[in-house]
């Protein structure tokens, strides 16, 4: 029973409030430990190697001036900085100017692909500013229109889009040479007055719809969510789980209070920044539209020391070099585009502040809940360490959130697996050739098989390379997971319960600034004020300064071709050179050293304001996990309690798919050659070639059902389902042929195959050659798309 506010009850408030304060204190001091560990490990490190590139530094000047070269030295390396600084500085002329001249042609997307518009969602009822494109192959590549299509959602957070396509080795270049038609969700500068996010869905439904129209003998498109693209895949597919196939986000923030105490910085910036009513101010402030270089600025902020000198100084020093790709990336980095009031409202009051995906409360439009349960369609995702936007626990806890454990998301036929990269940031998941070359290569072959994966929790782990360049591939192995080793990836998750304050004093504070300031800001801004504040956007003024609109830059591109046709780069062992870098070092560690310093105290302010106990009083409406079933009632679900009404029923393709999700148990884990063998049998050999894609699924859900909670009466049941000798040999081949040599298996899974054959009246096991399909004289002429 909740005890109420009454006299008699204060001692037990007192000592709720004692014990909260007590917790809170505890955090705030592991967070100081983490944050003051982490700085003493880096800032040690760096420090350390500072010093000794001084002491060789001064070794370096030594010797120069013993020689007599230090003069000559200083000389080089005058004309080389002087060089490097106008060439620098004309780069940034020609930042500007690019980005005056992309944003004049209406910001396109900076796919590297020619590409044409298969449907523009402005022609839609409900019009929004989306459109769908067709990436067409370059020369070389063929593509199959029976293979699975990918669709490619790229994030609209600021940025433009294009940047999951924007080098030949991408998400993109990955499919195509793998023969898979690609599309690409794109859109322009400005949405459409009205539109929502739930209109965004109904195009993005439209564009799935579009492909498969494009496509009929193909499998249901494949999609791929980036960052924000992430969680509008999910909610895509949430909304419309029977449209979809597999997907794969990439660094998507789906739980987004989760995150590690000294650490996950950004997740603070709700309670520390205005929450809601900040948003709903700067929309007013641009006329109904939020300008994305707003959410761009927050992203720099995160990193200042790389994002406000490292780039800069990476660039001048090796400017000859570095200028293409600089400007390659700049050009989307500063294609700023914009979201009406509607859709920021819903990103942060769902999303950021109330988080209520994540525990199956967000509303996409009035009477529509969105339940990340209903999703059928197999999910991976993909998230990193190095990540400072998704760290992991954002990119994970939405699976802990959504079901009871493990065994619920089996019962439900779903499959989820998911990657950790060690380092790897944020914009390195979509633009890193080697992460393309890598993960996203290794996702693209796993998809081919992923749906003969018994339903499931998995890591998939990436293990030693096979094989050179383009014909690499690398041993990949799915683990399968319980729910308590998702854990691992967070703390206790207690001070969760402090961004529920959040919530609700963001949704009081926009309740306010709408009842008083707001009719008096809308009133103030015109269409022309709201230019003149977009205009004067550091973000934009920063570029707008280096063009040549600058009266004052126009002598720089002649400078430029003067210092370009005499170049002459100082030697590497140049001291004055080696002094540049070292101070280059120290400026960065400087910037990256207040960066710590910030994070820490944005943290301790945080917690120490929402952590108190009038704030946890006022949180109590809002600190809820969604209704989830206690695991022991899970055997009673009406799925569960019809899938044992078939321990006894079936043939060949029952018993089969039963066998080889009891060996997988065994295992606790799968190779890929064992499920791309697995993936041949269950899609190109009869008679499971014959089975509708649907209904191999249920197959392949109704035998897990089964193993996972009457494991003995499945093995039990097997020689109901083969009554023939024949037919049992024949399973029995098919299986051992899957799942490969015996030298290889694991004890348990020998003694679970061995019961089998007991069972099934058939002879001990030998050593035989297992490795030729019996099934191979019915394989279908097609391969797995």
């Amino acid at each position: 029973m909740t005890p109420t506010f009454s006299l008699e009850n204060a001692p037990i408030r007192y000592a709720e409030d004692g014990e909260a304060i007590a917790a809170q204190t505890q955090r705030i001091v592991a967070g100081w430990a983490r944050h003051f560990e982490k700085m003493a490990q880096d800032h040690g490190a760096r420090q350390q190697k500072l010093w000794l590139d001084m002491q060789t530094l001064a070794r370096a000047f030594t010797e120069a001036a013993g020689g007599r070269r230090i003069l000559d030295d200083a000389r080089a390396y005058a004309v080389d900085a002087w060089q490097r600084g106008v060439l620098t500085l004309d780069t940034l002329r020609e930042r500007g100017n690019i980005d005056l001249a992309h944003e004049a042609a209406g910001t396109p997307p900076v796919l590297v692909y020619d590409s044409e518009v298969i449907l523009d969602g402005r022609t839609l009822a409900r019009p929004v500013n989306y459109m769908l494109l067709r990436i067409l192959p370059p020369d070389g590549i063929k593509v199959f229109d029976w293979k699975r299509p990918y669709m490619i959602i790229d994030p609209r957070a600021g940025h433009g889009a294009g940047i999951g396509g924007f080098k030949p080795d991408s998400q993109v270049g990955v499919a195509l040479r793998d023969g898979h038609p690609v599309y690409f969700v794109a859109f322009h500068l400005h949405p459409e007055p009205t539109q929502t996010l739930a209109d965004v869905m109904r195009a993005e439904a439209a564009f799935v719809a579009a492909i498969h129209g494009r496509h009929p003998e193909a499998p249901k498109p494949i999609i791929v969510g980036n960052c924000q693209g992430g969680w509008a895949t999910l909610v895509l597919a949430a909304a419309n789980p029977d449209i979809t196939g597999p997907l794969v986000i990439n660094g998507a923030p789906v739980a987004y209070w989760s995150g590690l105490m000294g650490g996950s910085s950004m997740r603070y910036n709700g309670g520390l920044l205005g929450g809601l009513t900040a948003a709903l101010l700067l929309a007013d402030l641009g006329n109904g539209e939020l300008d994305g270089a707003h959410l761009v600025a927050n992203f720099e902020a995160l990193n200042p020391g790389r994002n406000y000198f490292g780039k800069y100084y990476d660039l001048f020093a090796d400017v000859d070099r570095l200028r293409p790709s600089f400007l390659e990336f700049e050009r989307w980095w500063g294609g700023f585009h914009f979201m009406n009031e509607a859709e920021i409202r819903w990103v942060v009051e769902q999303l950021f502040v109330g988080n209520r995906l994540s525990r199956g409360e967000a509303r996409l439009e009035h009477g529509r809940q969105l339940d990340l349960k209903a999703i059928r369609s197999p999910i991976i995702v993909f998230a990193s360490w190095g990540d400072n936007i998704t760290p992991p626990p954002q990119a994970l806890n939405w699976i802990a959130d959504t079901y009871a454990d493990e065994q619920e998301i089996k019962i439900r036929g779903q499959r989820i697996i998911y990657m950790v990269h060690d380092k790897v940031g944020h914009l390195g998941i979509f633009v890193s050739s080697s992460v393309a070359k890598k993960e996203h290569a290794e996702v693209s072959s796993t998809l081919k098989m992923i749906e003969a994966l018994a339903p499931g929790l998995y890591e998939m782990t990436i293990e030693e390379q096979i094989g050179e360049g383009h014909d690499a591939h690398f041993r990949v192995g799915f683990t399968e997971r319980k729910m308590n080793d998702l854990k691992a990836f967070d703390d206790d998750r207690g001070e969760e319960r402090n961004f529920a304050a959040v919530a609700r004093l963001s949704e009081l504070g926009a309740e306010l600034y709408d009842l008083t300031a707001r009719p008096l800001v809308q009133a103030m801004v015109t269409p022309q004020a709201a230019a003149a504040i977009r205009k004067s956007h550091p973000a934009r003024v920063q570029r707008l300064m280096f063009s040549d609109k600058n009266p004052l830059m126009h002598p720089v591109a002649a400078a430029a071709a003067t210092a370009r046709a005499e170049r002459k780069p100082a030697a590497p062992g140049n001291p004055f050179l080696a002094l540049e870098k070292l101070w280059a070092a120290s400026v960065l560690q400087g910037m990256d050293f207040m960066r710590d310093i910030r994070d820490t105290w944005f943290e301790t302010a945080f917690l120490s304001i929402y952590g108190s106990p009038i704030m946890n009083r006022l949180a109590a409406t809002h600190a809820f996990e969604r209704t989830r079933k206690d695991p022991k009632e899970l055997r009673y679900l009406p799925e569960v309690q019809a899938a044992m009404l078939g321990l006894a029923r079936g043939g060949l393709e029952e018993a089969v798919i039963r066998m080889l999700i009891l060996l997988a148990e065994s295992r606790g884990s799968v190779r890929r050659d064992r499920l791309e063998r697995s993936a041949k049998v269950l899609t190109r050999d009869e008679p499971f070639a014959s089975l509708a894609p649907e209904r191999r699924a249920a197959l392949i859900r109704e035998q897990g059902i089964l193993v996972q909670f009457e494991p003995d009466w499945a093995v039990a049941a097997l020689p109901e389902l083969l009554r023939d000798p024949e037919q049992r040999r024949k399973a029995m081949d098919v299986v051992e042929y899957i799942v490969g040599s015996y030298e290889e298996m694991e004890p348990a899974t020998l003694k679970v195959l061995q019961r089998m054959h007991e069972v099934l009246e058939l002879a001990p096991i030998a050593l035989p050659d297992t490795m030729l399909d019996p099934l191979a004289g019915t394989e279908c002429e097609r391969e797995v798309a």
